[in-house]
């Protein structure tokens, strides 16, 4: 007998109106929050890479590509499946759900710890990267732990609750980190900040959505979620070949140094999705699967959701590509990363293409279209591995981002695509934003040039670009002010 868990899971009692009203509120909790979250872990980051050399980071970002590889066979899609499911979820599927996934888990990691020794011979990994290995291996288990308790929140959409434990394990990873690698403990500073945070994010998940696990298993509960969880599971992968799996390719082309050079500019070109992005997608996701039926509502929903990253994003990466120079001259023992200066700045057009796309096929996915997003994550793969190894190989770091931005143009054909399904206002939700970040832009350089490089310029540029965009902005979208009043009012 399948027991319902309506108690915990009163997704069908949300309205079209309540779920447009918790993902306004959620996107702006989370952005709000994870802004706070972001801005310790860029600091943090601002920090380790004075404290940390470029081969160090070489070290972390390929040993993290690792546990992201195994982090994609470890769910198989079961969290998104649950999401997205319409029908209210039974104990008997929860608990399959967890058994199995813990399971994966569990025999992934075993497999990686008996091979450690071939790993660490192929990557040239000393003991304190093999304990980094380790200790990532054990945070995959943490978050599997993690999964149903997340999902239950994601579903009713409760992201006020959903995001402390996401904001307490950053900030203590990221303070553990820096006061660790301040005291010269290299990169086992990093391992023991993501075992101890990693522990605390575990505790507090619990704490917030509170779920006994246990062990069971149905057959017909589990090929309910292999239904879409394995075709999103299928993109993940994808994903993981195109990004992390060239990761780990190109550390044999442009070694340790230029991986860790082309992974600075990569975290810094990425950071505004990051910021603000990942916040819309994590609350979109449910709200966009809860409406799928109802197409006219989906397509506002899609095209305000797009404004809004953009509206944050565009202007970021504009904002990103002037001050970088800058910081890089003035800040003590970071010139070393001024080789990555033009990567990062041609990346960022990657980030702003994405800061489009990634929400279209978000909203694929949600509308049950996963084959379609699965045949563009095949085209994006197959152009990734064709440009960006032979331009690295070519011209190095400058020649791998090179050939991710190229790849990035190939996006405009999703845009095509999900026209066909969700009518979406392109001139409102990208076109706006990108004017008024080109005229912030314009202001900015202008401003640059006035003064000598300093702190003081930072500051200015930073002031001119929130004058001039708030501005541009509030001018080109007048209806932007009273809307945001009225959320607070709201609240």
């Amino acid at each position: 007998m399948q027991e319902s868990v309506e108690q915990i899971d009163p997704t069908q009692e949300l309205t079209t109106d309540s779920i447009k009203v918790r993902a306004v509120k959620g996107a702006a909790i989370l952005t709000g929050r994870m802004i706070l979250m972001q801005g310790v872990s860029f600091f943090s980051m601002a920090l380790l890479t004075v404290f940390l050399a470029p081969a160090e980071f070489g070290i972390y970002f390929v040993v993290s590509a690792i546990k992201n590889f195994l982090a994609y066979f470890s769910d198989i899609g079961f969290a998104a499946a649950l999401i997205q499911k319409k029908e209210k979820l039974t104990d008997i599927e929860l608990k399959t759900v967890f058994t199995t996934q813990q399971a994966l888990v569990l025999t992934l990691l075993l497999i990686v710890f008996i091979s450690t020794p071939l790993i660490q011979s192929i990557y040239s990994l000393n003991q304190q990267a093999v304990y980094l290995l380790w200790a990532l291996l054990f945070s995959l288990l943490l978050s599997s732990l993690k999964t149903i308790p997340s999902v239950l929140l994601e579903r009713k959409m409760e992201f006020n609750k959903w995001v402390i434990p996401q904001i307490s394990e950053n900030i203590i990873f990221n303070l553990t980190a820096v006061f660790l690698a301040w005291q010269g403990f290299g990169i086992t500073s990093l391992s023991i900040a993501i075992v101890l945070s990693g522990l605390i994010g575990l505790f507090l998940t619990y704490i917030v959505q509170p779920w006994f696990p246990g062990v069971a298993f149905s057959v017909q509960a589990f090929k309910s979620v292999l239904k879409f969880g394995v075709p999103y599971q299928f993109n993940t992968l994808l994903a993981m070949v195109k990004d992390d799996g060239m990761t780990l390719f190109l550390g044999g082309i442009i070694g340790a140094s230029g991986i860790g050079l082309l992974g600075w500019a990569q975290k810094w070109a990425y950071a505004p999705l990051r910021f603000f992005m990942d916040q819309v997608i994590k609350v979109t996701f449910p709200a966009f699967s809860r409406l799928q039926d109802n197409r006219k509502d989906l397509s506002d929903l899609v095209t305000k959701s797009i404004f809004f990253v953009c509206l944050l994003v565009f202007p970021s990466l504009v904002i990103l590509v002037l001050l970088a120079p800058v910081l890089v001259e003035i800040i003590p023992k970071y010139s070393k990363w001024s080789p990555a200066l033009f990567a990062l700045s041609i990346l960022t057009i990657t980030s702003g293409l994405a800061a489009i796309t990634t929400p279209l096929t978000n909203t694929l996915n949600a509308i049950g279209k996963i084959t379609l997003t699965f045949k563009l994550m095949i085209m994006w793969t197959a152009l990734t591995w064709i440009f960006v190894p032979l331009l690295a190989f070519l011209y190095g770091v400058n020649g791998a981002a090179l050939g991710f931005t190229l790849v990035g143009f190939s996006s405009f054909v999703a845009l095509y695509l999900v026209s066909k399904y969700v009518d979406i206002n392109y001139l409102q939700s990208v076109g706006k934003p990108l004017l008024a970040s080109s005229l912030m832009g314009v202001c900015v350089f202008l401003t640059k040039n006035i003064f000598i490089v300093s702190l003081q310029q930072v500051i200015v540029m930073v002031l001119v670009s929130l004058i001039s965009y708030s501005l541009a902005v509030f001018i080109l979208e007048p209806k932007l002010l009273p809307l945001i009043k009225n959320q607070f009012k709201k609240r």
